[in-house]
């Protein structure tokens, strides 16, 4: 549809409108239309009942009672959507930073595991932590988010690994939900470790967290979607397909942490099962790829985990953007391998070490962040969306990627709420 007919179809009564943004330029990020970023100049949007009930050239907007609305002037400023955070391991305990001390005086992960540190750590501290230690911790870490303009976050579990820390941990997610701006989405992760208590028996592992804790996961309503480490050091390929088949048969969609280390063919097994998106996937090779582009699965790239731990490999940036897979960016902040609580940094990362364009990593983490959520309400400016809306003191989208430190936030709207 070209944006005359949109604009054509859209609802030309300004009566009751919430808000009137007026004097903006606007990058929609809609993908149908044929302007970079989606951008429209000289531009208004109207606000009603948390949804965009109008927008288009200012020079189109209809009549509407000019003391009854609410009018803010965005002065030549841009408005974008709001951001999105589409993986995050965002609820934990407990710090790892001796740890990043000793990799740097020439420790290895295999002497620190062997002290009882990596995940185990941060296991141990999670499953010590009660319930409002872990909220006040993961909603500090929000507020930093929602700083930067992000208005969706996706938690995953995945350091209770028992049934009791796991749903304790998607139980926190669900209440910081409940008690902060930003939306939240949870994802159960119980695949992402073997615990110590299940040396050698990962396969018990598996049933585990196939039966107990994902039965206990959907009573509870706690999850929208599941996810799998699946990797040399994690779970295999046939382990992961397993908690696949399991979340199937309980309608939930699935995401996976795939080819981050080296190819298990994760990122096929994602689109086999219709799978939202295959996340990391520097080893992700031209078979998986294709895969991924057939099923509509999104590639999720995390820059800060790939610069923290200073991995060379490289993923397939190429290849994706030659098939079209669309591609997502997300901070996956975690305590071990990418304490970075940002997603402007993770946008100029995208772009300095995986040379996407800023128009892409704007879009990793708006319209095609949005898509690996399974979410088609947000991540775009157009009429019906939700009014997540960011207002920024820049003079063009690109400077989002290109500046780190100096937050050109000025308003965020979530629903249509000022924050």
């Amino acid at each position: 549809m070209d944006c005359n007919m949109q604009n054509a179809q859209q609802n030309n009564n300004l009566e009751n409108i919430d808000l009137l943004l007026t004097d903006a330029n606007i990058a929609t990020m809609d993908p149908t239309r044929d302007t970079p970023y989606g951008i429209i100049e000289n531009a208004a949007l109207a606000i009603k009942n948390g949804e965009i009930a109008w927008l288009g050239e200012q020079a189109s907007l209809p009549s509407f009672d000019a003391f009854a609305t609410p009018t803010l002037s965005i002065k030549g400023q841009w408005l974008t959507p709001g951001l999105i955070d589409c993986h995050t391991h965002l609820v934990f305990a407990g710090s790892r930073a001796q740890e990043f001390e000793q990799r740097l005086q020439g420790v290895s992960y295999e002497q620190i595991a062997a002290q009882g540190g990596g995940i185990a750590s941060t296991v141990k501290a999670t499953r010590a932590a009660d319930r409002e230690q872990l909220f006040v911790d993961a909603k500090d870490r929000l507020n930093t988010l929602l700083k930067e303009g992000v208005t969706t976050v996706e938690i995953k579990s995945g350091y209770g690994l028992d049934t009791e820390n796991e749903i304790k941990i998607l139980e926190v997610a669900r209440l910081l939900g409940e008690h902060h701006p930003i939306d939240i989405k949870t994802t159960f992760l119980g695949a992402h470790a073997l615990p110590n208590e299940y040396k050698g028996r990962a396969d018990e592992y598996i049933d585990l967290v196939c039966n107990e804790m994902l039965e206990r996961v959907v009573a509870g309503d706690l999850a929208d979607a599941v996810d799998v480490f699946c990797e040399n050091v994690g779970f295999s390929h046939e382990q992961t397909k397993r908690v696949f088949t399991a979340a199937t048969k309980h309608n939930l969609p699935i995401k996976c942490h795939a080819e981050q280390l080296s190819n298990q063919y994760g990122a096929e097994l994602v689109a086999e099962f219709n799978g939202l998106s295959a996340d990391h996937i520097e080893y992700l090779d031209e078979q998986g790829v294709k895969a991924m582009a057939k099923a509509g699965t999104v590639a999720v790239l995390l820059p800060g985990a790939f610069y923290f731990l200073r991995e060379t490999k490289q993923p397939p940036i190429a290849l994706l953007n030659q098939y079209k897979v669309p591609i997502a960016i997300a901070s996956d902040f975690n305590p071990g391998t990418s304490p970075l609580c940002s997603v402007q940094l993770m946008m100029n990362m995208a772009c300095t070490l995986f040379k996407l364009t800023p128009e892409q990593a704007l879009a990793g983490v708006t319209s095609n962040a949005a898509q690996a959520l399974g979410l088609n309400d947000r991540g775009v400016l157009k009429v019906g969306a939700r009014a997540d809306i960011a207002h920024w003191q820049i003079s063009h989208p690109s400077q989002l990627s290109y500046q780190f430190g100096v937050n050109k936030l000025s308003n965020l709207w979530i629903l249509g709420r000022l924050n």
